[in-house]
């Protein structure tokens, strides 16, 4: 039988699926509820669905796919889940032009596929250190149109780049073991924890970049890199110490701190 919104069968069953939704605590039960409706093909499908959300899988390993940006990304579990916040990266790094990008830990390639679609100049690197990553990142690029300028090598961090960039791009992991236990289930028990964590401060990421970007970059390059709201200045303080300059902090639509950004000195 095929679910629909207008049928009192099927309104029935939304109802239902709130109520359980409600009671396994999934914070927004109607709105998944709904959508998961909307995707699902018959009855048996959504009743699935709905058993899945209520063991707090996450919307987008139950559907296969995530919003973001201009495009529709395949997600696994191999793969961070694409967040609106990082849209705010993805729009810094828009407001100037630039032919050659790097993307460190590109996990879906949510990211670099999406900079690469709006800039058809452009050529970029996504580096992974999973294979099961690299893997879902070549999907998504071929889904997008980019493949052809996309180059995927496994890498831990700059390990196994050459060569300079006019962009370097980066959601690293970036939650503090300590923080762990707080996330919400759908994050900590259903992510990749090496996407999520680096199991000590939170910073070892940016240390390292820190350290090795300015070895990457062109003479008036960019480095932009997500970060927890609590590690803008820290991080700000990494990027000038390693001898970048116009280092600056930039929030997200809900006003914390997200992004920070740097530049290589000359150009």
């Amino acid at each position: 039988m095929t679910v629909r919104p207008d049928d009192s069968g099927a309104a029935m069953t939304l109802h239902n699926a709130i109520q359980r939704l409600e009671k396994a605590g999934v914070p927004d039960p109607a709105g998944d509820a709904r959508r998961l409706q909307r995707a699902c093909p018959d009855a048996a499908a959504y009743q699935h669905a709905i058993a899945d959300r209520a063991q707090r899988k996450p919307v987008s390993h139950i559907l296969g796919t995530r919003a973001f940006w201009k495009h529709d990304f395949k997600v696994t579990p191999d793969v961070l889940d694409p967040r609106p916040e990082t849209e705010t990266l993805v729009e810094l790094a828009l407001s100037e032009t630039f032919t050659k990008l790097l993307d460190l830990g590109t996990g879906s390639g949510c990211i670099v596929i999406s900079l690469l679609a709006e800039m058809p100049q452009a050529k970029a690197v996504g580096t992974d250190n999973s294979e099961q990553a690299v893997l879902v990142a070549g999907e998504n690029a071929v889904m997008a149109g980019v493949a052809d300028r996309l180059i995927l090598p496994l890498s831990d961090w700059f390990d196994d780049i050459g060569g300079q960039f006019d962009l370097i791009v980066s959601n690293p992991p970036y939650i503090a073991a300590h923080e762990m236990a707080g996330l919400a289930p759908e994050v900590r028990d259903h992510e990749p924890q090496t996407a999520l964590t680096d199991r000590a401060d939170g910073l070892t990421a940016y240390r390292t970049i820190a350290r090795d970007a300015p070895g990457h970059l062109t003479p008036g390059g960019r480095l932009l890199v997500e970060i927890g709201p609590t590690q803008g200045q820290i991080v700000a303080q990494l990027f000038r110490d390693a001898g970048l300059k116009d280092v600056c902090i930039h929030p997200d639509l809900d006003g914390r701190d997200r992004v920070v950004a740097a530049r290589m000195p000359g150009g």
